[in-house]
């Protein structure tokens, strides 16, 4: 399945019960987390790892959500 700026429940069919079966490339969104809405506030370029971390979590966090309903 491939989804241009999916969203978690988008994508969650992919996925079963365990959150096994799926693969999903968000490399644009993480590697520019920095600069998105989001966390624009919340780091500067210098901690573009960081926000690449906090994006990652909440990527996980909403996915597995969506995957529990």
């Amino acid at each position: 399945m491939a989804l241009n700026g999916g969203k978690a429940g988008d994508i969650a069919l992919g996925f079963d019960k365990n959150g096994l079966g799926g693969i999903i490339n968000a490399s644009r969104s993480l590697m520019c987390a920095y600069k998105s809405d989001r966390w624009k506030d919340q780091f500067s370029d210098q901690e573009f790892a960081e926000a690449t971390r906090a994006e990652a979590i909440r990527m996980r966090d909403e996915l597995n959500k969506a995957i529990q309903k």
